[in-house]
């Protein structure tokens, strides 16, 4: 399970000025009538260079968005203070706005059948353990992962954490019962895929087996995952590479076996955190080696011995 795919950045390319970053808007200014108290935004709107740590971005879980609903709460800290006390819809709007401008022609056609895909499984595809799909805090975690995030310090969080090398954390996370339930969901979905002879998208190039999490409507409830119970980890733990602003995962199940893939080649996550969990029932081997960090130049450089 990858969470946070996305590299840390400014929020938008323009004139640094005042403190905030001003992108070229002219001709998509929103017509909207202003909300009580509160300023339209216009095109002279600017986003903020550095968010807002007191303001609590509202959630955009029940939305239909063309990007992930935390991409939208997290941007929101960047938004002009005049624009926060806007309803949801007016601030959607803006921030779809710089998002798709920065998007590519291209990338938007394959995202739009990205959403069209995943839409089509979703409606066809009925859950085997419909608990999964909404994050219940005490189904989920084992009580004292629970306690280390409510008290939410580095302290409690090495308490229940190793560092076998650095930057390599382990640590128990799940309870047992939701690992056999998400195996049974993910086993449920290759079932209905073979039924109805429906061709899946595999969680990358390298892997043959395996499923998408969010491809099938578990979405939302990653999503929470990583902002609630993720993220505070990631902000003591990998703050310097962007951990307390992940804002998107790629959450995903892989298979190994005799029939399955039997092993994956030493490679470099596209991702600023990974996070790595153990679903097998009873096997041998599967043991996950890290050679360290790499730098851009050498991302894609093939190993060598030691």
């Amino acid at each position: 399970m990858s969470s946070g795919d996305r590299r840390e950045a400014a929020p938008a390319a323009g004139e640094v000025k005042n403190g905030v970053v001003s992108g070229d808007l002219s001709q998509r200014q929103i017509q909207s009538e202003p909300a009580s108290g509160v300023v339209a935004p216009s095109q002279n709107q600017r986003l903020r260079l550095n968010p807002s740590k007191d303001h609590k971005p509202e959630s955009y879980d029940d939305m239909q968005l063309d990007f992930s609903p935390s991409i939208f709460s997290s941007l929101e800290r960047y938004l002009p203070p005049p624009m926060l006390g806007l309803n949801r819809e007016e601030k959607v709007k803006f921030m779809r706005e710089i998002l798709m401008k920065y998007l590519p022609q291209g990338e938007r056609t394959r995202v739009q059948r990205h959403r069209d895909y995943r839409q089509k499984i979703i409606t066809n595809y009925q859950p085997l353990h419909r608990e999964l799909y909404n994050l219940h805090i005490g189904n989920f975690f084992v009580p004292p992962f629970v306690k280390a995030i409510q008290d939410n310090t580095e302290e409690s969080f090495r308490s229940i954490i190793s560092e076998p090398s650095p930057g390599v954390f382990t640590f128990e996370m799940l309870q047992p019962r939701f690992c056999e339930l998400l195996l049974a969901e993910v086993e449920n979905f290759e079932k209905w895929v073979n039924e109805a002879k429906f061709r899946i998208m595999r969680p990358n190039t390298m892997n043959k087996y395996g499923a998408v999490l969010d491809d099938f409507g578990l979405e939302t409830m990653l999503d929470k995952l990583m902002e609630t119970y993720i993220r505070p980890l990631s902000k003591v733990f990998f703050a310097e590479v962007g951990g307390s602003t992940l804002d998107s995962h790629h959450g995903f199940v892989v298979e190994y076996g005799k029939d399955r893939d039997v092993d994956l080649g030493f490679h470099v996550d596209d991702s600023e955190v990974t996070l790595n969990v153990c679903l097998g029932k009873q096997f041998t081997g599967g043991e996950l080696f890290f050679r360290g960090t790499r730098c851009e130049k050498h991302v894609n450089t093939g190993s060598q011995t030691e």
